[in-house]
């Protein structure tokens, strides 16, 4: 993103003229911001064997797992059409980890038969595992290393109450089933969470692992998730990736200088690598002035951008191009969900008329992946801006794709009365 006093710039384009161009509401994408990210977080490891995976349930958009495929990462998926996507996008199988929570083995079996990488993270799964592949299928292992992390609670996996993976303490349960089926245990797992703003906490991660990683025949690889910090407001903390990766290095090297084994190192970014990248776009279409507050009503809500009311995530609000950017008010920025669906309370913005474009930041991670139909409001396009040209990548919904899976009955069909 580039600004001036006059206008947004989105990867160089300005964001107006992309939003009079395509419609609004719009998702725009910086192709060349995703490779930077990218390649800062490949040279802040680029001292010990490691491997980046791309969590495509951040934004699952062909292109932009294409785009990161190109540029050397492999892929994270949670689910059996995660999985069947990532295969339509190029991935080879040995470029893909498959690690959902809570699936029938229904979609382990998909898993295996793709010949993916396969995670699991509950005792039932990885003894049905065991009895039905034994040795034949490597296997890794998800703990649950019980470190509280991570911004919102929804967002916090790593702590004694979550849902994810098994429990540390069930380190000598999961070893019994491992020798009673001769388990080929590749890798270890964790994730704590997401928005982590200390490199302490996947250094606390990296020694529960590394102590479990002894328990276990050499390791291919040890994986430690991902949910890096980015900035959502000025001069925000976030995490500090090449502290991270030194001291992670100097772990390592401990590890391997006492048991003779290097693993590689894995993570698995999805917001990092594309939540700054991404921008919602959306036009004014009401300046509602109450005896409370001044509300600028957009042409998108909730059903577009459901964090600020799911996670109380704040994302800045920038006026695209604004006529008197000297002139700021206080407004209140929201949808047009027949619900309460604030974007953005409280904001000083320069003074902004109906018509106006807005867009908000941090739009690129579980911004359109989390977007519904509800209100049957429909989806918005995307486009995606690299090396200074503009692609529409995905075309706005119509209201004939919305009902394209409804079935009507016949009987209920209305009829026409003769006149």
């Amino acid at each position: 993103m580039q600004s001036n006093e006059s206008e947004l710039l989105i990867g160089g384009l300005p964001a107006a003229e992309l939003a009079d161009r395509f419609g609004s509401p719009l998702y725009v994408y910086d192709g060349n911001r995703i490779q930077a990210q990218y390649r800062r977080l490949n040279a802040a490891f680029a001292h010990f064997p490691h491997r980046l995976l791309y969590a495509i349930k951040a934004n699952a958009n062909l292109n932009l797992i294409r785009l990161l495929l190109a540029e050397g990462a492999g892929l994270d998926v949670v689910s059996a059409p995660e999985l069947q996507l990532a295969l339509r996008a190029g991935a080879r199988p040995e470029q893909i980890l498959f690690t959902p929570n809570g699936v029938g083995f229904d979609e382990y079996e998909e898993a295996i038969k793709a010949g993916v990488c396969i995670n699991i993270d509950n005792l039932a799964t990885l003894e049905h595992f065991g009895a039905t592949c034994g040795s034949r299928i490597p296997v890794c292992i998800r703990f649950n290393p019980h470190i509280y992390a991570g911004g919102h609670s929804h967002i916090q996996t790593g702590h004694i109450d979550s849902k994810f993976g098994i429990s540390i303490h069930q380190l000598r349960h999961v070893q019994r089933i491992v020798e009673a089926h001769d388990l080929n245990v590749e890798g270890l797992h964790m994730h704590t969470g997401s928005d982590i703003l200390d490199a302490e906490i996947f250094l606390k991660g990296a020694d529960v692992l590394f102590e479990a990683a002894r328990s276990f025949r050499p390791l291919r690889y040890i994986d430690f998730g991902s949910g890096f910090k980015v900035a959502y407001r000025e001069g925000d903390t976030v995490t500090d990736v090449e502290d991270l990766g030194r001291r992670l290095g100097q772990r390592l090297a401990a590890f391997a200088a006492e048991t003779g084994s290097q693993p590689e190192i894995w993570f698995e970014p999805g917001k990092f690598l594309v939540s700054e990248a991404g921008w919602l776009i959306a036009r004014v279409n009401v300046v509602k002035q109450t005896v409370a507050s001044t509300f600028l009503c957009l042409n998108t809500g909730q059903n577009h951008l459901i964090r600020p009311m799911f996670y109380d995530a704040y994302h800045r609000v920038v006026a695209c191009r604004p006529a008197r950017p000297e002139t700021k008010r206080l407004y209140t920025v929201v949808g047009y969900i027949c619900e309460t669906d604030t974007l953005a309370s409280d904001r000083q913005l320069p003074e902004t008329m109906a018509g106006d474009y807005l867009a908000i930041a941090n739009a690129g991670a579980y911004g359109f992946s989390m977007a519904s139909n509800y209100n049957c409001r429909l989806r918005p396009a995307e486009v995606l801006v690299l090396d200074g040209q503009a692609h529409l990548i995905r075309r706005a919904e119509t209201l004939d794709q919305l009902l394209a899976n409804q079935v009507e009955l016949e009987a209920l069909k209305p009829t026409q009365s003769a006149s």
